[in-house]
């Protein structure tokens, strides 16, 4: 099944369903990136919470962007405190 790429801001509880996850494929990403599954429900999900829609390549964009970030942020970090996280690292959105 084909994917569609959207931003949206998680607004907490009823953002998404039980029956939502059922009805469509979704996965939530860094910098707000939503992969949805391109049916009638996942499209209607992307309206219901105001998505805006995102080409594959922006998507991903936004995602490198944040994950650069996150990087960054890492390697400031004193040994000590990177040894309690493992850095982020870029991957390609399906």
């Amino acid at each position: 099944m084909a994917n569609t790429y959207c931003t949206a801001t998680n607004t907490g509880k009823g953002f998404f369903t039980h029956e939502d996850r059922g009805n469509f494929f979704l996965a939530g990403h860094p910098g707000d990136v939503w992969v949805v599954g391109n049916n009638a429900a996942g499209i209607s999900w992307i309206n219901r919470v105001s998505g805006t829609a995102k080409v594959k390549a922006e998507a991903q964009a936004i995602v490198d962007a944040e994950v650069e970030t996150a990087q960054v942020a890492w390697d400031a970090l004193s040994a000590e405190e990177q040894g309690r996280n493992s850095r982020p690292v870029k991957y390609t959105l399906p």
